[in-house]
């Protein structure tokens, strides 16, 4: 097979590993958060904690031993603009809140046969049209060329190879110490260790991160007709899944595109194999209202900051990315936001 083939095979078994854990682990940031801050639960914040964890060391060994150049990823490149990735990420964290999980959790969900997240999905998918390419791009575009600037270092390792340390050993500092605290963060609580699926979860998920990184990096590498190196996120690959089941004869599939497909259908094969498929909608027109202005918020803030809870959370921080930080950083202050304090999204009445 030729290496674009192998990679649309390697993201269809990536995408439905992804949904069929995420379906019985009910993997997502913001479920994890939520339980964390506001029930009192951490479990599912630890398996996402261990997922990252898992992500940065593979990651960084795939890229310590030359299989992999993450340099040539868009999480990587020398001049980003920290206000707007930051805005983004702000947008997108209180949208997750809004919808009630992210773009993946939407696409496991929809699997499961909730047509909430059916609408989701679509809003999703238009807004990060709109932001990329649409109506709303020339602001965007305008935004980031006012604020953007050229950086000396873009990642971690490139900070500690500025302050003198040699490039390997930045490398290797920098993922030891990131991965070892996310990871012993994770098994610190005795819950969490008691709880073997959602260990499995964070593993596996992990291991999904680099595994896209090996599929675009190493199996699709190919001089005269190279595959756009990435890995595991869902904003513009959910946009780009609906403009391609409109317009496939005019579309190619592409590692991002034959995830979501993937996603969904592993949580829809699993969903049915074990008996949880239930179709599900709104309660009320308001109840649709917040999900799809939620969804918006995910798709215009996913794009300003160039990937969600999952590009950005898992996949750009495993690169060690200081643009990847500063978005997380704000999807988690949009998350907290929407989940506690003055601005906090309160349940809808059930009358």
């Amino acid at each position: 097979m030729d290496p674009g083939t192998i990679v649309i095979l390697a993201a269809l078994i990536i995408g439905l590993i992804y949904g069929s854990v995420g379906l019985l682990s009910g993997f997502c940031m913001m479920s994890g958060l939520r339980g964390w801050w506001a029930e009192g639960d951490g479990r599912l914040a630890r398996t996402y904690a261990l997922a990252m964890g898992v992500a940065i060391a593979a990651s960084q060994l795939l890229a310590a031993a030359g299989v992999v150049d993450l340099g040539k990823s868009i999480y990587l490149q020398p001049s980003f603009s920290a206000p707007v990735m930051f805005l983004g990420g702000l947008l997108f964290g209180y949208g997750m809140v809004l919808s009630n999980g992210c773009g993946s959790r939407a696409l496991v969900l929809l699997g499961r046969g909730n047509l909430r997240s059916f609408v989701v999905v679509i809003v999703l998918g238009i807004f990060a049209e709109i932001t990329l390419k649409g109506l709303i791009a020339p602001a965007r575009i305008a935004m980031v060329q006012a604020s953007q600037a050229t950086v000396a270092a873009n990642s971690v390792p490139s900070l500690l190879v500025n302050a003198g340390l040699g490039a390997v050993q930045a490398r290797m500092l920098a993922a030891s110490v990131l991965s070892a605290v996310l990871i012993i963060f994770a098994f610190a609580h005795a819950p969490f260790r008691k709880s073997f699926g959602q260990i499995a979860a964070g593993l596996i998920v992990g291991l999904l991160v680099a595994g896209g990184w090996y599929a675009t990096g190493y199996l699709g590498a190919d001089d005269f007709n190279p595959v756009p190196l990435t890995s595991l996120t869902f904003i513009a690959p959910i946009a780009d899944a609906l403009q391609y089941v409109m317009l496939s004869t005019g579309s190619t599939l592409n590692f991002g595109i034959v995830t979501v497909f993937g996603v969904f259908a592993g949580s829809l094969i699993t969903a049915i194999v074990t008996g949880r498929f239930q179709l599900e909608g709104y309660r009320s027109p308001q109840h649709m209202l917040r999900s799809a202005s939620g969804a918006a918020l995910m798709g215009a803030g996913g794009v300003m900051a160039f990937g969600c809870s999952v590009g950005q959370g898992l996949t750009g921080l495993s690169t060690l990315s200081l643009s990847s930080l500063v978005a997380i950083a704000g999807i988690m202050l949009g998350t907290g936001a929407g989940l506690r304090g003055a601005l906090r999204v309160r349940p809808l009445a059930t009358a």
